[in-house]
């Protein structure tokens, strides 16, 4: 089964320490993307993690994230960044499929997973 990681961070969090947090998470699980709120998908933690991962990195507005029903909310995260989940949410939103693993926290970063629902090609 592939996945899309959903992922929560602080501002200047390091790419290794959010590519050992994915590992523990997922371990041999295949990874298809990496998604999280779009103003962290423009630092370079997030974008180096990416990169190490070899995968997509999406990033979601707080109005979107917000949409989306979760297992886990915070009053703290929807304070701080406008939605109550960023990992979560995010997770759903890119892999489309249910949640798989939900709200999990490795070395302060929060990781959820996805299945991620094989999109269909339009006609060649």
């Amino acid at each position: 089964m592939a996945v899309a990681i959903g992922i929560g961070v602080r501002p200047g969090t390091e790419s290794a320490r959010i590519v050992r947090a994915v590992d523990a998470v997922v371990g041999q699980t295949a990874v298809v993307c990496l998604a999280t709120i779009d103003r962290r998908a423009a630092e370079d933690g997030v974008r180096g993690a990416a990169a190490t991962l070899g995968v997509p990195l999406i990033g979601f507005t707080a109005e979107q994230l917000a949409q989306v029903d979760v297992r886990h909310s915070s009053e703290r995260t929807s304070a701080a960044v406008g939605a109550p989940s960023v990992a979560e949410a995010a997770a759903l939103l890119a892999g489309g499929g249910e949640l798989i693993c939900g709200r999990t926290i490795v070395e302060g970063i929060v990781v959820a997973t996805a299945a991620m629902i094989r999109r269909e090609e339009g006609p060649n």
